[in-house]
């Protein structure tokens, strides 16, 4: 099953940028999925076990790293690539 998300992440922190570019960067580590970014979000398309294995283990990581912030996501069934 292919899967499409959309996510949002707010540091809680005066230095934002930073934390939201190491996030896409440690997305970027997962050759199976296939991610646009701009200025608003970053969207997700590959097989749903992928998908969510990569959310999984990033969302942790920044949490850990990163401490209080906020993900704001959309999950849609199939591929909406554009």
């Amino acid at each position: 099953m292919q899967l499409s998300v959309e996510i949002s992440k707010y540091p809680l922190a005066d230095e934002y940028i930073g934390p939201i570019k190491a996030f896409i960067a440690e997305l970027q580590q997962e050759p199976q999925l296939h991610i646009i970014t701009n200025t608003m979000s970053t969207q997700l398309f590959g097989d749903y076990d992928v998908v969510m294995a990569a959310l999984q283990r990033c969302m942790k990581w920044s949490f850990e790293r990163y401490g209080k912030l906020v993900f704001v996501c959309k999950f849609i069934p199939g591929d909406l690539r554009p």
